[in-house]
């Protein structure tokens, strides 16, 4: 049976979820929390609705909507998406293969403000690890972040670099980190550098020298899970064509993380097109 996977259990991927798991795709939705929507206290300017709803609300109806239907609802945190032959989502908990994946996550995190970070953006700092960690062989880098995002960049750092050390920012790390990462708890200053990153100054006046710091706060944002398999970004969004479809075969994303008009309707929109563009896609490459 045919496979799409959904990242992110919002109005866009409850809305692609809606027209795979009625086309007869095994469709499984994947999300650790409901982001913005979920803390929305009133929403009053969606279709429908009388009387305004809370956003936790809307999110809950969505869901078991989908659940009526067929749909597979898991609570995870997902981590990257990879290809060999099959789309293949890593979690915190397990691996999932797919025919085909949407990305429908909601807008990337904000970097944290630290001084320097965005000057250094490319020359020294990332938001992806298996993207270049090729260009940091047998260097000293570091990982901003401190919990299972973190560490999974960590990770994929480690065997290639000389040392990898997780910098939490002046927070305890929420998980626990695998022998071989060091971990530096100090709050971040600076980073300093002439043309390249070269250091990372913390508030208590100590240095560290590292040629590569690797952006992972929280969970990996849309950006972030896009850039991993090689799809277009542009800025903090994804870069799609007219059917919701990223340039990676299989792989589309729908709402927020897309751009434009950052409202419920239109994330709706874009999740019923992501959904008839899989159903397409799959049938297409099932009969070959």
């Amino acid at each position: 049976m045919s496979r799409v996977v959904i990242i992110g259990n919002g109005p866009a991927g409850i809305s692609t979820a809606l027209y795979t798991t009625r086309a007869g795709i095994e469709t499984i939705i994947i999300g650790k929390d409901h982001g913005a929507l979920g803390k929305a206290k009133e929403i009053e300017n969606y279709y429908g609705f009388e009387q305004p709803i809370s956003g936790q609300s809307l999110i809950d109806e969505g869901i078991s909507q989908a659940l009526r239907i067929g749909a597979t609802v898991i609570k995870d945190e997902v981590l990257g998406i990879s290809y060999d032959g099959k789309l293949t989502i890593q979690t915190k908990d397990k691996e999932y293969t797919a025919d085909s994946v949407v990305i429908a996550t909601g807008t990337s995190r904000l970097a944290p403000k630290i001084k320097g970070l965005k000057e250094f953006e490319g020359s020294g700092v990332s938001y992806c690890a298996v993207c270049d960690a090729f260009f940091y062989r047998g260097k000293d880098v570091a990982v901003l972040g401190e919990g299972e995002y973190a560490v999974h960049e960590a990770l994929e750092l480690l065997p290639t670099s000389k040392s990898v050390t997780l910098l939490t920012n002046g927070k305890e790390p929420g998980v626990t980190v695998p022998e071989g990462i060091l971990v530096n708890t100090n709050a971040i200053e600076a980073l300093e550098g002439a043309d390249l990153l070269d250091k990372v100054i913390f508030s208590d006046n100590s240095v560290l020298t590292i040629s590569g710091l690797f952006i992972a706060i929280g969970v990996a944002g849309s950006t972030a899970l896009a850039k991993k398999i090689g799809a277009l970004t542009d800025g903090n969004k994804i870069v799609v064509n007219e059917n919701m479809a990223t340039n990676v075969p299989g792989l589309y994303a729908a709402g927020d993380c897309t751009g434009g008009l950052l409202q419920i309707s239109k994330a709706v929109y874009e999740g019923a097109k992501a959904g008839n563009e899989v159903i397409r896609y799959i049938r297409k490459n099932s009969s070959k």
